[in-house]
């Protein structure tokens, strides 16, 4: 086994702890708080990410054992359920750093006021992030964000407004990330092993049970899915998804 194995797992596993050691002692609460309020009143999570970073949209929407009033929104919607007819936008990194379709893309969705969005970007710094999170703060949504803060304060923003995510955010996660995501240095000037796709789905993760939990100790039912690989999977899952409708799930 190469060394670099144990050094990843050291790296991994550390930034994991720092994590923990953050939420033991109450550091994410108040993403918590909003997460249990937006359900209570109706609300949808809606769960942004563009990259690897759509990775932490798929944690907390749609997943077994996650929050069913929740909804991933995608850069591919604006041709799956907008206007956009060419698919070769959503090739390379162009459109997650273009600030001027954000009106477009979240106009394809019903929002409704208790809704509360979650957004992830390592650097924090791209257009459509930062616009998303912008759009959603001028529509009176809250905003959870969750960056890297060591990347994102050691990068120039790259929105019009010169503002990064956690400028935007009224919550603001760390994922641990160090500037460059990769934890490893092989020399040259190259580096491996990233970490932001694990701590980014460690905090979706730990925001979903610490939601779960709170509305269990209330004496609610949480509205849990559970897998549709199992029997009663689809019937539970979509009694509770009729609720939502197309808030969670849109039609084109």
């Amino acid at each position: 086994m190469t060394p670099l194995f144990s050094d990843y797992f050291t790296q991994v596993s550390s930034r994991l702890r720092a994590i923990d050691e953050d939420a033991r002692s109450g550091g994410l609460d108040g993403a918590i708080e909003l997460i249990v309020n937006a359900i209570e009143n109706d609300g949808v999570l809606h769960a942004f990410g563009t990259g690897h970073s759509e990775a932490f949209a798929m944690e907390i929407a749609g997943r077994a054992g996650g929050l069913i009033p929740s909804h991933p929104i995608a850069l591919r919607d604006l041709v799956l359920f907008g206007a956009r007819s060419d698919a070769s936008i959503l090739v390379g990194a162009e459109l997650e750093r273009d600030n001027s379709i954000v009106d477009e893309l979240y106009d394809l969705y019903e929002m409704r006021p208790a809704d509360v969005f979650l957004i992830a970007s390592n650097s924090g710094v791209n257009g459509s992030i930062v616009g998303l999170a912008l759009r959603a703060k001028a529509e009176g949504h809250p905003v959870i964000a969750v960056t890297s803060l060591e990347h994102s304060n050691a990068v120039v923003p790259k929105h019009p407004s010169g503002k990064r995510l956690s400028d935007v955010a009224d919550i603001v996660l760390d994922n641990r990330a160090p500037y460059g995501d990769a934890t490893l240095d092989l020399g040259d000037g190259l580096g491996v092993g990233p970490v932001s796709s694990i701590t980014a789905a460690y905090l979706a993760q730990l925001l979903t049970i610490g939601a779960a939990e709170r509305i269990r100790t209330a004496g609610q039912v949480p509205p849990l899915y559970i897998s549709a690989n199992i029997p009663g999977g689809d019937e539970h899952n979509g009694a509770l998804e009729r609720r939502y409708g197309a808030r969670i799930k849109p039609v084109a």
